[in-house]
């Protein structure tokens, strides 16, 4: 086996290797940072990196292998950790300058549970400022002039340029899918309160998802299954039993998946490339797919997820307020929405979002297996003073419906354009299966 490109290697094939004997820990963890120094520089997908110590991390995941303790699902495996997750022995400065050297006491509840899982936490990855729509440093890996998306930019380009397997990130509006399909990877955004969102910054509680970034279904499969579980810190979760992912995924659907395509009133914004490749699908599907209306009472979507978003960071983020002068004029003018917003119009915006549930209930509940929609208008546009734009992600947002994307598209010029999968609440499992299913329809077709 030629060690210097484990990097390559999936998640799910290193936590197996390293299980097995057949490589160690300390062996990927160096492939990992060597291919970090060939391309990071380029990328600047990482905000904080310490090499000794992430080697330090996989020498104890050896040592505990050899003992013969029991080790976790991803044993030894390399993580990177969006820069707005609490972590205790890295800073986490989320974006922002007012945060500089800050260094929590604890860690957030997904790094725990990784470290449970026996993960090495290689480092924390870049984010826009204070998640929202200012950029950070980091580039597309697949061409350094057009922006990788945010706010999880740092995640999704650490995975897309192989420097990592695994990595964690968060959605609030469109902050994992944008970004992964952008960049060109899986990008998974779950039911919200699937996955806890203690000690991670907090904008919005109804809207803040964590996302989940790999370069297989699989993988994704395997990361969300040490994630997903009940904590007594995130009001919004709820005790239920475990889901195993990696099974469903893995199983072939009981029934071929029917699909439902929906334009939603953002699709005039798509560009030719985007049309056309959903025209190809649409094609290659055939009889699988059906174009829908989006029903009425939804398309107000997009104005109530502002008005929500707006109130709710700008409650978030009353204690610094004071350093507003620091913020960028992006965030400023976001937040000072959200403090003239009227608490009726408010709780109106809230009182949408179960009617809306509910109407998606019934569409799944009809004959639908997933909604088919884009990533995002287009491949990732040029210029890095934009993260691009989130609309298509929105709606599934707003009604916290788990996501993912994938990339089977290409722009003509050569970048990678999301296939965007939408599910019902609580069906995530059955969603990455479906994706598996149209992954494979389409490489076969």
């Amino acid at each position: 086996m030629d060690l210097s490109n484990l990097y390559l290697l999936s998640a799910s094939e290193a936590a197996r290797l390293i299980r097995d004997g057949i490589i160690s820990s300390v062996q990927l963890v160096e492939s990992c940072l060597a291919r970090i120094r060939e391309v990071d520089p380029g990328v600047q997908a990482w905000a904080f990196l310490h090499p000794d110590y992430s080697l330090a991390q996989a020498r104890a995941a050896d040592e505990r292998r050899l003992s013969g303790q029991p080790i976790g699902a991803l044993h030894g495996v390399p993580v990177a950790i969006k820069d707005i997750f609490d972590t205790a022995d890295f800073p986490t400065e989320y974006g922002s300058p007012i945060y500089a050297g800050h260094t929590p006491s604890r860690d957030a509840t997904v790094v725990s549970l990784l470290r449970s899982a026996g993960a090495v936490i290689l480092g924390k990855t870049v984010t826009t400022e204070f998640a929202y729509f200012s950029p950070g440093k980091t580039r597309n890996p697949h061409n350094v002039e057009h922006t990788p998306g945010g706010s999880s930019s740092g995640s999704a380009a650490a995975v897309a340029a192989e420097m990592v397997p695994l990595a964690i990130g968060s959605q609030t509006n469109g902050s994992t899918i944008r970004p992964a399909a952008y960049c060109g990877v899986v990008g998974f955004k779950p039911t919200h309160g699937l996955i806890s969102r203690y000690r991670a910054l907090a904008l919005s509680r109804t809207l803040d998802h964590v996302g989940l970034f790999a370069r297989s279904i699989a993988d994704i499969a395997l990361l969300a299954e040490q994630l997903v579980g009940y904590d007594e810190n995130d009001p919004d979760i709820q005790p239920r039993a475990p889901i195993p992912f990696s099974q469903v995924a893995a199983e072939e659907p009981p029934l071929t998946p029917i699909f439902a395509f929906i334009k939603t009133p953002v699709w005039e914004r798509t560009d030719d490339d985007t049309r056309a490749g959903f025209a190809e699908i649409m094609e290659q599907l055939g009889a699988q797919v059906e174009e829908l209306e989006l029903f009425p009472s939804a398309e107000k979507a997009w104005q109530w997820h502002q008005t929500i978003m707006s109130a709710e960071m700008a409650s978030n983020f009353e204690r610094i307020w004071r350093s507003a002068a620091a913020f960028s004029d992006q965030l400023r003018s976001q937040i000072q929405l959200g403090r003239k917003v009227l608490a009726i119009d408010y709780q109106r915006a809230l009182s949408q979002i179960a009617p809306m549930q509910e109407s998606f209930v019934e569409l799944f509940e009809q004959r639908y297996d997933a909604i088919l929609t884009p990533a995002a208008p287009s491949a990732a546009p040029k210029g890095i003073n934009s993260t691009g734009d989130p609309a298509f992600c929105t709606l599934w947002t707003l009604c916290g419906m788990p996501c993912i994307t994938l990339p089977l598209l290409e722009s003509s010029d050569r970048l990678p354009i999301g296939v965007q999968l939408v599910g019902a609440r609580n069906g995530d499992a059955k969603l990455l299966r479906t994706a598996r299913w149209l992954a494979a329809k389409v490489a076969a077709t």
